[in-house]
């Protein structure tokens, strides 16, 4: 209970004490991959150390003043997001994240930490999240640049560390900027939204609509690619791709053809976007009606143009 969805196999919730044994395991997977980037007394070693960490934040949560939440991915926990600080009268929180390395290339903390951010700023009117990360941690610095974060500036040999101190590199986001980039992300997926809509008509000719799968060049950058996936797959060319759809639709053969999404979850990050998205069809073939569903997977990139498709796979149910 009070999960968010993350992803179609990924959902964020409270991490909390009686999760101690789960927490360690996950630690445990992770731990010499976390260990030079986090504080020591974050990586426990032991049920009761673990159990003691997260009553730390729950004690935190209580006094209103941190949190951790937990990341499972297809029911396992993987890594989490937290607040270190979250101080409401100053208007300021920091916050952070750990991740197995089996979990990451699927933008988790990404996600994660926008959720917790999209509620500090607005839901609680916080007006600075920082994002504290040891100087060299490309991954962490990657998460602070795909957040929009700006990089305050680096303390220098603010912790110890093996053999040397430690630098610390600060970055952070404005509630402004914060509010300003979720504008910025609701015209893009409006945009997004159109592109693949447009997609979808231009293979109707389900009451009278005319097809005009050639135009398939106006939504996609020149060379995308298009894939059938399933026992059989193949990969289209556009020109491969639509020549035979277009004589389909207008030769009699199928008609009162027409696709929909039921189901979609589009993610962007800057200059590239990714749609997830279920389908459902109908139509008559040879005089045969039929339905059916699937399932289309779509990439997309920002061009001077405005954002077109840059490749589409899709399965057909079984």
């Amino acid at each position: 209970m009070f999960a968010i969805p993350l992803t179609a196999r990924a959902e964020l919730r409270p991490l909390e004490p009686w999760l101690a044994e789960e927490f360690l395991a996950n630690l445990d997977r992770a731990r010499e991959h976390i260990s030079p980037w986090v504080s020591p007394t974050f990586v426990a070693t032991d049920l009761a150390e673990a159990r003691a960490v997260l009553r730390r934040y729950a004690d935190k949560r209580a006094q209103d003043a941190g949190g951790i939440w937990g990341i499972w991915l297809e029911g396992t926990l993987v890594g989490g997001v937290l607040f270190v600080s979250f101080d409401t009268a100053l208007g300021v929180c920091e916050a952070g994240c750990w991740l197995e390395p089996g979990a990451e290339g699927h933008g988790l903390i990404t996600r994660a930490v926008g959720r917790i951010v999209d509620w500090a700023v607005g839901e609680r009117g916080i007006q600075r999240v920082e994002w504290r990360t040891v100087a060299g941690n490309v991954r962490s610095v990657n998460v602070a640049k795909r957040l929009g974060m700006t990089h305050d500036g680096t303390l220098r040999q603010v912790h110890p560390g093996e053999g040397r101190r430690v630098d610390i590199e600060v970055w952070s986001v404005l509630a402004d900027e914060w509010r300003a980039r979720g504008a910025r992300a609701a015209a893009d997926k409006a945009e997004i939204d159109g592109l693949t809509a447009a997609f979808f008509r231009l293979f109707t000719n389900a009451d009278g609509a005319r097809p005009d799968v050639g135009a398939i060049h106006r939504l996609f950058v020149p060379d995308g690619i298009i894939v059938r996936g399933g026992p059989q797959q193949e990969v289209y060319s556009l020109d491969s791709f639509a020549e035979p759809r277009q004589k389909l639709l207008t030769s009699g053969e199928l008609t009162e053809f027409a696709e929909e999404e039921t189901w979609e979850r589009t993610e962007i990050f800057g200059d590239v976007a990714q749609r997830l998205c279920h389908y459902r069809k109908r139509g008559v073939h040879a005089g045969l009606p039929f339905t059916g569903t699937g399932t289309k997977s779509i990439h997309f990139l920002r061009t001077p143009e405005g954002w077109r498709m840059a490749a589409l796979s899709w399965d057909d149910d079984r």
